[in-house]
């Protein structure tokens, strides 16, 4: 047992997803099973396919940082799976003033925030200094592979050179969340480019555009708080 809450404390450090899961009832009270995001375990609760069925369960729930206990009736075995996964990441592409108030307001929430940004003399230290990241890169290059399903992106830059390479890499992506900056009359432009690459109307769907909740925003800070909002939202499955 103590090996098996080092492997958690090291995990949780080294910000690598893994799960836990514990016989609370029936079966062998107290087994424990570690589960990485790769599906790979550690330790053992006495029965293989009760095994195979937690793993079965754990794993979409890790990617979700989902917590909660499952009943496997027909084995009358209860088991309490717990996440430990590292924050939500908050993808910023642009570095612009919105970005600024985005990722403040996203560190209070604590997401893990990235700013990402072509464009050296934007993204800065002295921009943001509350930033985990600040990537120098085309947004397709700085996003490929590195989304999950809890990651949100925001598109900010009102360029389509910057905003389409970003959402191809996000829509293709199992992201919680995608959205872009612009009018009505912008994200409907946006839509018909992407239409024509060859993106599905349920793949369009996905994008939240133009980004964030309706409450009037104008200013940056304003704008941002409309954006967390609809992330906060979209995360919560409303």
């Amino acid at each position: 047992m103590p090996e098996q809450y080092n492997i958690i404390r090291e995990a949780v450090r080294a910000g690598r997803p893994v799960a836990t899961a514990t016989i609370i009832g029936g079966g062998h009270i107290g087994a424990k099973l570690l589960i990485f995001a790769d599906g790979g375990v550690r330790g053992g609760m006495g029965d293989e396919s009760l095994e195979r069925r937690v793993v079965a369960d754990a794993l979409p729930m890790l990617a979700q940082a989902v917590t909660r206990a499952v009943e496997y009736a027909d084995l009358g075995v209860s088991v309490f799976i717990e996440s430990f996964a590292p924050p939500p990441t908050l993808f910023m592409v642009g570095g612009v003033h919105i970005s600024i108030a985005l990722g403040a307001m996203a560190k209070v929430l604590g997401f893990h925030t990235v700013v990402v940004d072509a464009r050296s003399a934007f993204a800065t230290d002295e921009r943001f200094p509350h930033a985990d990241e600040l990537v120098i890169a085309w947004p397709d290059e700085a996003l490929e592979g590195r989304l999950d399903a809890r990651s949100c992106v925001a598109v900010l830059t009102h360029d389509p050179k910057l905003d389409d390479p970003a959402l191809r890499v996000a829509l293709a992506s199992p992201a919680k969340y995608i959205g872009a900056l612009g009018s009505q009359k912008t994200h409907a432009a946006r839509l018909g480019r992407l239409r024509a690459e060859g993106f599905g109307e349920e793949q369009l769907a996905r994008i939240h555009g133009p980004i964030g909740l309706p409450i009037g925003a104008r200013t940056p800070g304003e704008i941002a708080l409309s954006i967390l909002a609809e992330v906060v939202k979209s995360q919560r499955g409303k």
